[in-house]
C-alpha cells in the first residue's frame, strides 16, 4: 500500500485534552480509570470507567452550533479542530471523513425515546432525532470545514477506528481524495455501562483483586469502559509527519459468537501477516495489542502473538484509557507517537472485535 503520512493529531481523551497532554499521560504510565460519578452504579458489579472530565466543548465550538450537537458530535468536532490546527493548514474540499464508533449515540436515542413516550411524536425534540444516528459526528465535521470527499461512519465494535483508518487510507492511495480526517468517538453512559456490566464484560472486584483492566494478565476478568474523541489528519497539512500508515490486514474469526471473541488464533495471525505483506515488510519491532482484559479476546491474541511474533515487544494501552472506538483510535495514536519519538521503527497495531472482526495496521517511521 502507498504509505500515508499522519500530519495532525487531535485528542479529547480521559485524562488528556490535546496531543501533548496525551503524550504526557502515556509517558507517565498513569491510568485515567476512576470511580464513575456521572451516573449511579449501585447494584452493578463494576463501578469504574475512563471518563473525559476536563472537556469544555465551548472552547472548541461556538455556543449556537454546540446547542445542536450531542456529546458524541461535540467530542468528534472538537478533536477534528485540534487535529486540523495541529497539521498547520486548511484542508481542501477534496478531503474525506472516516469515523469509527462502536455504539454511537446510545444516550441520545434514550433521551429521544423518553421524550417521545412522555410527550408524543409532535413534541419530541427534532434536534435529538437528528443526532440519534451514528454518522452525526462525521457530518458535523464535514459541514464545519466544507469537506466534500467521502463521509463514512463504521461500526465494527472494537475494530471500528482501525476499520475507518483502513478505508480512508485506501481511498487516499487510490486518489479518490487528497486527504482525510480519520477518527474514533465514543460516549460512556448509564445504559451502555449497565448492559455491559450485566453480561459480565466489565472488569470488577471479586475479593481477590480490585477493579481494573488487566490486559494479558492471568487474573483479568473484563475491560474498563472508556470514552472520548480522537482524530487524525492523513496526507494533508504542512507539518512533518508523526509517522506513516504503511499497511493493513483484515480477517474474520468464524469461531466467535455475536457478542464475544472466538478462539481461532490462526485468523489473527493471518490479519497480522496480511498487514505486513501490504506494507512490504517481514517483521516489526513492537505490537500494540488489542488486549483489554477480556478473557477470550486476550487469550486468542496472546496465542497468535506467541506463535507468529515471539520476539516482538508487546505494548498494551487500554488499561490507561479504556475500550471501544475512541480507545481504538487512542491506541493507534499511542503507536504513532511511539514511532515518532524513535522508540520503534515499525509497529503493528492490532484490533480484535467481539463477533470475530480483526483489523491490523502497520505504522512506520519512514514514508518509503
Amino acid at each position: 500500500m502507498t504509505r500515508i503520512p499522519i500530519t495532525g493529531i487531535g485528542v479529547i481523551a480521559p485524562g488528556a485534552i490535546g496531543v501533548d497532554a496525551f503524550r504526557a499521560l502515556l509517558n507517565s504510565g498513569a491510568s485515567a480509570v476512576a470511580d464513575v460519578d456521572r451516573f449511579d452504579t449501585q447494584g452493578l458489579s463494576a463501578h469504574k470507567a475512563a471518563l473525559v472530565r476536563e472537556f469544555k466543548p465551548r472552547d472548541f465550538i461556538p455556543v449556537m452550533k454546540m446547542r445542536r450537537m450531542n456529546t458524541l458530535s461535540r467530542l468528534g468536532l472538537s478533536a477534528a479542530k485540534l487535529a486540523i490546527d495541529d497539521c498547520g493548514a486548511t484542508l481542501g474540499e477534496n478531503t474525506g471523513v472516516a469515523i469509527g464508533t462502536s455504539f454511537g449515540p446510545v444516550q441520545t436515542s434514550v433521551d429521544y425515546m423518553q421524550e417521545y413516550v412522555e410527550k408524543g411524536a409532535a413534541l419530541a425534540p427534532p434536534q435529538l432525532f437528528a443526532e440519534s444516528v451514528a454518522n452525526a459526528p462525521g457530518s458535523h465535521i464535514a459541514i464545519e470545514y466544507t469537506l466534500r470527499g467521502f463521509n463514512v461512519t463504521i461500526t465494527q465494535r472494537e475494530s471500528s477506528a482501525l476499520s475507518a483508518a483502513m478505508y480512508a487510507s485506501t481511498q487516499i492511495a487510490k486518489g479518490t481524495v487528497d486527504s482525510a480526517l480519520i477518527g474514533g468517538v465514543e460516549e460512556a453512559n448509564e445504559m451502555l455501562f449497565s448492559v455491559l456490566d450485566r453480561i459480565g464484560a466489565l472488569a470488577h472486584a471479586n475479593g481477590a483483586i480490585d477493579e481494573a483492566a488487566r490486559p494479558f494478565d492471568a487474573q483479568r476478568n473484563g475491560f474498563v469502559l472508556g470514552e472520548g474523541g480522537a482524530v487524525l489528519v492523513a496526507n494533508g497539512g504542512r507539518r512533518k509527519p508523526y509517522a506513516w500508515l504503511a499497511g493493513f490486514g483484515i480477517a474474520r474469526d468464524t469461531t466467535a459468537p455475536v457478542s464475544n471473541w472466538g478462539d481461532d488464533e490462526t485468523s489473527v495471525i493471518h490479519a497480522m501477516r496480511a498487514a505486513l505483506d501490504d506494507a512490504e515488510l517481514s517483521n516489526v519491532d513492537a505490537i500494540f495489542a488489542s488486549a483489554n482484559g477480556s478473557l477470550r479476546g486476550d487469550a486468542v491474541e496472546q496465542r497468535a502473538i506467541e506463535r507468529a511474533f515471539a520476539d516482538a515487544q508487546v505494548v498494551t494501552t487500554k488499561q490507561i484509557f479504556g475500550e471501544y472506538a475512541a480507545g481504538g483510535m487512542l491506541q493507534l495514536i499511542a503507536a504513532l507517537l511511539a514511532v515518532e519519538e524513535g522508540r520503534y521503527e515499525t509497529v503493528l497495531v492490532n484490533s480484535l472485535s467481539a463477533g470475530g472482526g480483526i483489523v491490523c495496521a502497520v505504522v512506520t517511521r519512514e514514508g518509503a
